[in-house]
């Protein structure tokens, strides 16, 4: 039996969310994006809250809640502000290879940290010349004695300044290919870390990204997670339980885009009469609420998929490539609808059209989905 309705469970928590969003995160937004401050004190307070780090197994003292339940609080969050969102959300893709490879000491210390006080965590794999395509990292570590050394950078990493700890992907072997890659966890205190400058980017801007050079960096065996190799597979798998929150947050984006039009639709007029009676208006926003509702759908799916213990790398694909386009295409006729006003940083659906974009760039491309979609499809 099909039932699409959420559990008392979850309609608490999407309210906890909803609320949070409406008195701490709207009111703050604009600050964040126009300075490109970090968040603080509204990550502390979402840590407060129990809206941070919900993924963290219930052994370990957290509260053990789904990637739905993670869904559900980030299309919240994103509503509001998905920078913001995002800044609190990069501690479940820095964690997730923790919890899907990781020891019972590296679960116990790191995912530990989280759970004890508000800190951050950060996923380094991008580099200046591998994007995409992971296999192309140069950042390697070499096995000397009971330690790696770990030489090379990466970039665009999220949290990169404000992390406690990060998650490092770098060759053990490079002849292997990724069959040589290898996952670490590296505290952000050890000598031989140099954190560049704040991109200041097009979107998102209370998100802090930045570069992090690893200049013969030591690293104790004992923060390698899994066996030598295992890195991209770890990788990869972690992507299975970060997408589909990705997504929620391109849903949230698309939902405030779509409430800002109807609101503008219904108070704006021409002809003397509001620009909702027309159907070149009504009909785009139409379109965007029926394509917010597929998206939310899939990423539903996805989430629910992988809760359930199957495989989801397919569902998370489509929720990310669909949500992705239509938090853009969305965005995008918000502006539209809005016209003149649309393009003045002055109302919110500017931002909104900002902050949309990276959602088809950032953890998988919307092209790079479309490859795994059509290899699942193909090949499995």
């Amino acid at each position: 039996m099909i039932d699409f309705s959420l559990t008392q469970d979850q309609l608490q928590l999407q309210q906890l969310a909803r609320k949070f969003t409406k008195d701490e995160i709207i009111p703050k937004a604009a600050h964040h994006d126009k300075a490109g401050e970090f968040p603080w004190d509204l990550i502390r307070k979402a840590w407060g809250l129990g809206l941070m780090n919900t993924h963290v197994p219930q052994d370990l003292g957290g509260l053990g809640l789904g990637v739905l339940d993670g869904c559900i609080i980030t299309e919240e969050l994103a509503y509001g502000c998905t920078g913001i969102a995002t800044a609190m959300e990069a501690n479940s893709l820095a964690s997730a290879p923790v919890i899907v490879a990781g020891n019972p000491d590296q679960k116990k210390e790191f995912l530990g940290r989280l759970l004890s006080e508000p800190v951050l965590a950060a996923y380094c794999v991008t580099e200046p010349a591998a994007g995409s395509d992971v296999s192309g990292i140069q950042t390697q570590a070499k096995k000397i004695g009971n330690e790696y050394i770990l030489q090379g950078s990466k970039m665009w990493i999220t949290n990169a300044s404000v992390a406690n700890w990060y998650f490092v992907l770098a060759y053990t072997n490079p002849a292997l290919k990724h069959k040589g890659l290898s996952g670490f966890i590296v505290p952000a205190n050890t000598p031989g870390i140099t954190v560049g400058k704040k991109e200041w980017n097009l979107g998102q801007r209370a998100s802090d990204t930045r570069g992090i050079t690893f200049d013969q960096v030591k690293i104790p065996e004992k923060y390698r997670l899994g066996q030598e190799g295992d890195g991209f597979k770890i990788a990869m798998s972690a992507f299975d339980h970060t997408r589909p929150s990705v997504a929620a947050g391109a849903v949230g984006l698309a939902r405030r885009a779509l409430d800002e039009s109807i609101q503008y639709a219904r108070n704006r007029k021409t002809f003397g009469q509001p620009i909702s009676s027309y159907q070149a208006i009504s009909f785009m926003i139409a379109d965007m609420a029926k394509d917010i509702e597929a998206a939310r759908l899939l990423v539903y799916q996805a989430g629910w998929t992988i809760d359930q213990g199957h495989r989801n790398t397919k569902f998370a694909a489509f929720a990310k490539a669909f949500a992705a386009d239509t938090a853009m295409r969305v965005a995008t006729d918000a502006v539209q609808v809005f016209g003149g006003y649309g393009y003045s940083e002055e109302y919110p659906v500017e931002k909104l059209m900002r902050d949309a974009k990276i959602y088809q760039i950032y953890e998988g491309t919307s092209q790079i989905q479309r490859l795994i979609i059509a290899k699942e499809l193909f090949d499995r």
